[in-house]
């Protein structure tokens, strides 16, 4: 039998690695029994389809369904209503021949055709004859609401990605379609969920936009470092081997309580010993993860200017606000005031820095360890 790893990472952690949120897996379950629509935002690697997996595995029953799919690949909204379709039949029937049944009685209008893959009873795809009409997209999106009330079940739908939706072609358009249909739908609720937080927040804080105030919003945090020290100790005694709770603190410190990269490092460092962990083996471990990830960030910054450079050495530098306060445009060519808030935005955009409480942010808080080490100060 294989052997379980201690640590997870790149992949939803479950089981004894999922890793507290008590209270927002409490308030997920809450709002999937009780109908409540769910925004869930923060940066990538926080743990939100994780977090969204376990509140959906807690509630999910005969009576109540849940509903996954992931739209980053989706480029339009035809390509959304064939993922969307594909996702709702799948998980609200418990065969293949109901699959079937349900799509041509539900989409009857819209001639699905099925496409199996090497398991057809998991791997498979709905491609629908859709024409750019209202009915077309509307027989789509009431699909959940129509088997509800067929089955007598409540459905929630949990889309992961979901700021993609702002980059569709005619967007506004389409976000509008989405609400007028969704917000009407009695035994369906919905769970948006995503990891572009300057995306997510254009589709749902301003007043002009269709998804304004649509359901309860969900600003993820990191977990605490008390937490992740009880549970990195605990994963190395387990498995027979050491780690010192000051040396777990610090891991959580090096990569600022990132959940993907707290579960990387800790492997690193787990997988390097054979029983008790030194400074020495997390300091070779840490080099590691830059060293893995250096491919990623040489991508990352090989088109960035000269000014977006340089407000990344101030980041770099500890400056943390005042961008445009002469002393510090000066000390690092930063051009102009306008010129700081014109970088700022592109750096955001590309999501290299998220803007938190009016401060940038590094997304990725390894990256400016490596950015010090290998660009900014090289040897």
């Amino acid at each position: 039998m294989e052997e379980k790893a201690p640590f997870v990472f790149g992949v939803p952690a479950s089981g004894v690695n999922f890793t507290d949120r008590v209270k927002e897996t409490e308030r997920l379950m809450l709002n999937f029994k009780h109908g409540i629509n769910t925004v869930l935002i923060s940066p990538r690697r926080w743990g939100k389809t994780s977090l969204v997996r376990k509140a959906a595995g807690l509630v999910e029953s005969d009576n109540l369904r849940i509903v996954y799919l992931d739209i980053f690949s989706c480029r339009n909204e035809w390509g959304f209503y064939h993922r969307f379709s594909s996702a709702v039949i799948k998980a609200t029937s418990s065969k293949l021949e109901e699959w079937i049944a349900n799509a041509r009685k539900f989409l009857s209008r819209l001639y699905p055709k099925f496409s199996f893959g090497t398991d057809p009873m998991n791997d498979f795809s709905i491609s629908l004859e859709i024409s750019d009409t209202i009915d077309s997209a509307d027989d789509v999106l009431q699909l959940p609401e129509k088997i509800a009330k067929e089955k007598g079940i409540r459905i929630v739908v949990c889309i992961d990605e979901f700021q993609q939706v702002g980059q569709f072609p005619n967007s506004e358009f389409f976000q509008k379609r989405l609400r007028s249909i969704w917000q009407l739908q009695e035994c369906v609720s919905y769970c948006l969920f995503g990891s572009k937080r300057h995306l997510m927040h254009e589709i749902f804080d301003s007043s002009k936009q269709p998804f304004y105030k649509f359901g309860d919003i969900i600003n993820l945090d990191k977990i605490p470092t008390p937490d992740w020290v009880t549970y990195i100790t605990s994963q190395f005694q387990n498995s027979g081997k050491v780690i010192a709770p000051e040396l777990a603190t610090e891991i959580c410190n090096l990569v600022d309580n990132n959940s993907s990269y707290v579960q990387q490092l800790s492997w690193l460092v787990w997988s390097t010993i054979n029983s008790v962990a030194t400074e020495a083996d997390l300091d070779y471990a840490f080099n590691l993860l830059l060293d893995q990830n250096s491919s990623l960030f040489e991508k990352m910054t090989e088109d960035l200017s000269t000014h977006q450079l340089s407000f990344l050495r101030a980041m770099v530098d500890g400056v943390k606000d005042g961008f445009s306060n002469q002393a510090v445009i000066k000390k690092y060519n930063l051009g102009s005031s306008a010129n700081v808030r014109v970088v700022q935005k592109a750096l955001e955009k590309k999501e290299i820095i998220y803007i938190d409480h009016r401060r940038p942010i590094f997304t990725d808080p390894i990256f400016p360890i490596w950015l010090k080490r290998h660009l900014l100060n090289p040897a």
